[in-house]
């Protein structure tokens, strides 16, 4: 097994060689993105999937607007069952928030959200 310092060397090494392979991701300015992190909220059910969380498919269908409009980037539930989270390329962050807080689940209880700026600084 690798230490902890040899991990951070090999990790050092392999992100020069992507910045000397790329040298125009260099010298761009980094996409900023809004991320919303969802937890579950007071009237999440314990011990029930996120698929079947009642009102989850309100939820599902409000961020599906936003992801046909090209706004949302990516989006989608954690595997273990503890909250999700979507990318937004909205201008402002007041923008994402209030998308966040109109969201059904969020204002019935069944989310809550966390909105957080976000530098992609390695992206295609």
């Amino acid at each position: 097994m690798l230490d902890r310092r040899t991990l951070l060397i090999i990790g050092s090494v392999g992100a020069q060689a992507m910045l000397c392979e790329q040298p125009a991701m260099a010298n761009e300015t980094p996409p900023i993105y809004f991320v919303l992190f969802h937890k579950p909220g007071p009237h999440w059910r314990d011990g029930k999937p996120f698929d079947e969380q009642p009102g989850i498919m309100e939820h599902v269908h409000y961020m599906g607007g936003f992801f046909a409009s090209g706004e949302l980037v990516m989006g989608g539930p954690f595997l273990d069952n503890s909250g999700g989270m979507m990318v937004f390329a909205s201008a402002t962050i007041e923008q994402a928030q209030a998308i966040a807080t109109a969201d059904p689940a969020v204002k019935a209880g069944l989310l809550t959200v966390n909105v957080k700026p976000w530098m992609a600084a390695f992206h295609h």
